[in-house]
């Protein structure tokens, strides 16, 4: 029996660098701000931030969770995205490299999220759902994998923040996995690339920083 399921569940993914002269504020605007607001979204479950350990691409990623593709489209996430705080704002112009994601999670196995995980993108169109679903299951096999996903981006929802390079942009499904610790991170990002070898665009290892629940917040008061 296949552990690995299909779901209707949504993630926002963005990955950026930072004008290191503004990053302790960069990190405690996502701390202290960001990723509280977010979380409070009708629909939104949860988020998870990361650091970059390997590989040369962009150094923060942000993960946030969602019921389903729908509520990036709901009155609640228009409002945040279209009234912004003045400090997101800022900090918006210090990102750079950055990509934005609204993203399908179209598979998925396990449960729990890691202290670590490897993330390989694809080149859209270059393996098929089979094939990833076959890796998946073998990775799910691996001592240390907590969580495998699988996502794919939506064209429409996957509006660019103004640091994104627009020119040559490429919409490219992600297959993240959650581990118990770097090495294990870095097997499984090994383990990846060569299986998938030519069709890796990017591939690069994270510790975690902190995760977010839902149920975690407390009610805003009145």
């Amino acid at each position: 029996m296949s552990r690995i399921r299909s779901t209707e569940e949504a993630q926002l993914f963005v990955w950026s660098d930072v004008d290191p002269d503004h990053e302790a504020d960069f990190n405690l605007w996502y701390d202290r701000e960001h990723m509280e607001e977010r979380v409070r979204i009708e629909g939104f479950t949860g988020a998870r931030r990361y650091r970059a350990v390997s590989g040369s691409a962009r150094r923060y990623l942000a993960l946030y969770r969602a019921s389903a593709l729908s509520d990036f489209t709901s009155a609640a996430y228009k409002q945040a995205f279209q009234h912004q705080t003045q400090w997101s704002v800022t900090n918006f112009t210090r990102m750079s490299n950055t990509r934005r994601r609204v993203m399908h999670v179209a598979l998925e196995g396990g449960f729990g999220w890691g202290s670590a995980v490897a993330m390989v993108e694809l080149a859209p169109g270059a393996v098929d759902e089979d094939a990833i679903r076959d890796q998946m299951e073998a990775l799910m096999a691996v001592e240390g994998v907590l969580r495998v996903h699988y996502m794919v981006p939506d064209q429409a929802l996957s509006t660019p923040l103004p640091s994104e390079q627009t020119e040559g942009r490429v919409l490219a499904p992600c297959l993240v996995v959650d581990v118990t610790t770097e090495p294990v991170a870095e097997a499984t990002l090994r383990q990846m690339t060569e299986r998938f070898e030519g069709s890796v665009r990017e591939a690069q290892t994270f510790t975690l920083l902190w995760s977010l629940d839902e149920h975690d917040l407390p009610p805003q008061a009145d």
